[in-house]
């Protein structure tokens, strides 16, 4: 693409790719000087050219410049990769219909269930934490909010394969670093605001204006914001948006509301009120926390599509496909509940511990399998244990992405907030999840939380693999079938 179709008043050079990360420029590329918290793009310019860029956009004076390269100087060089990245990808988000989901829990869930909803009438991409994912395409995904350039790629390519929509999370910290500046949101999501990422925001308040930027900034101002009316945020959030606003709740007056809530152990229904009319609803996903997912989902959907009655969405709901990971209910042929989530602030725990108890059978007991982050939210670990001493009734602590920090540290920072309820430290992840299903008898719960299905986990020494914690929870009830052992295993406390 010519270099004047991006930027005014520049040579027409031609552009092969645009960079911000020097190691990874190649030949007739365009570099972007990005600061970083460690690092300025700006440093790394000769690197930058070394490898082939033939074109710098900067924002501090270049002392020494290279024969043969244009020199671009801008006030802010994040917003001109915004800029032209949408122009170089020929602007994919306004070529489908785009969903943005935020909140602290939840989004993965709505995401997909709003891909569900979408297709086959509408074919959807999903872009998240589990997965990059369009037509049978299943990719990798680094970051829950891909940067700017590769959003954008993504974009193009699910555009190029037949994509009409798009549902994907948005993080907080792509908010706050202008990730999804170059996207235009037809429907913006929120699901709820609670607890967590102070580690990079510092306060809540700095947290939830990064999340509410989606509503102010990014969704269309002709779209629409699908908000949460039972969230103590949600007055703030509907003064916010510049889009029109649309209500779900289960507790408070809302646009969608679910009445006659009944949960069990394998599925949920309710009774949806939307107008004047009550519309039964039933799903073979588990737990309170699903019935807001579910409406979250089908207001979005209903209110953004023409191709679909609200009935017909309706229906897709008593069969939504597994979400790995998330609320995964793991079924071998065992006499007692597992349950794999992804759960890992305070209020996701919570959310967990209470459903445990909910589905035990009477007399059964909730065994919990968890850790908490190395380098992150600090502070959230004895809530932990707290949490764990109010609902639990064995815990097994172990690693969960420990960096460079020593899990036993962390683990004692969790027991911190516990007192009397049995605890047991294991350091290998798979070998407490192992010990924790061993210990499971008749009628019990086993909570796993804090990977899902996350295929790695981050160590001193980096990303490393790990199967995933739904994998080795289906691995250990094969192995405690097998060999015919469902006793209670003895653990040293």
């Amino acid at each position: 693409m010519r270099l004047s179709k991006m930027f005014k008043d520049v040579p027409t050079t031609n552009i092969e790719g645009l960079s911000f990360d020097s190691r990874k420029v190649k030949p007739g590329d365009m570099y972007f000087c990005l600061p970083g918290l460690t690092s300025d793009g700006h440093d790394f310019i000769d690197q930058a050219i070394e490898k082939g860029a033939i074109a710098i956009v900067h924002s501090r004076p270049i002392e020494k410049t290279a024969p043969g390269v244009v020199y671009i100087r801008v006030d802010d060089p994040l917003d001109a990769m915004n800029q032209a990245a949408k122009i170089y990808y020929s602007r994919p988000s306004e070529k489908m219909r785009m969903y943005g989901v935020t909140g602290t829990n939840g989004k993965s869930t709505v995401a997909n269930i709003i891909r569900h909803f979408e297709e086959p009438q509408t074919p959807c991409g999903y872009i998240g934490t589990i997965a990059i994912a369009y037509g049978d395409k299943v990719l990798a995904p680094d970051l829950t909010t891909p940067d700017a350039l590769s959003l954008l790629k993504i974009l193009k390519d699910m555009v190029d394969a037949g994509m009409k929509a798009c549902a994907m999370e948005v993080s907080s910290h792509g908010l706050a670093q202008k990730r999804v500046k170059a996207i235009d949101f037809d429907v913006a999501i929120f699901t709820n605001f609670t607890y967590d990422h102070l580690d990079f925001h510092g306060t809540m308040e700095r947290y939830f204006e990064a999340k509410s930027l989606l509503f102010s900034k990014r969704v269309k101002t002709d779209g629409v914001s699908i908000l949460n009316a039972d969230d103590a945020r949600y007055s703030d959030l509907c003064a916010l948006s510049q889009a029109r606003v649309v209500s779900y709740a289960i507790n408070n007056a809302a646009d969608y509301r679910a009445i006659n809530v009944r949960i069990d152990s394998r599925e949920l229904s309710f009774d949806l009120v939307y107008g004047s009319n009550v519309y039964p609803v039933r799903s073979n996903l588990v737990g309170e926390f699903n019935v807001y997912n579910l409406l979250a989902a089908i207001a979005a959907v209903h209110q953004s599509s023409d191709e679909q009655s609200l009935e017909q969405i309706i229906a897709k709901a008593q069969n939504i496909p597994q979400i790995a990971g998330r609320m995964e209910l793991i079924r071998e042929g065992q006499n007692f509940n597992v349950i794999v989530d992804f759960a890992h602030t305070p209020d996701g725990m919570e959310k967990m511990f209470q459903f445990g108890n909910a589905i035990k059978n009477p007399g059964g007991n909730v065994i919990a399998v968890f850790g908490s982050a190395g380098k992150r939210d600090k502070a959230k670990r004895k809530v932990f244990g707290e949490l764990a001493e109010k609902y639990c009734d064995l815990v097994y602590l172990t690693e969960d992405d420990p960096r460079d920090e020593d899990p036993r540290d962390i683990a004692a920072e969790i027991r911190s907030g516990m007192k009397d309820v049995p605890n047991v430290f294991v350091a290998d992840r798979y070998e407490a999840i192992r010990q924790a299903i061993e210990a499971a008898n008749t009628g019990d719960t086993v909570l796993i939380l804090g990977k899902g299905d996350e295929p790695f986990m981050y160590h001193v020494q980096g990303r490393v693999p790990w199967i995933g914690d739904n994998v080795a929870a289906k691995e250990s009830i094969r192995r405690l079938l097998h060999d015919g052992q469902n006793d209670t295993a003895s653990v040293e406390l």
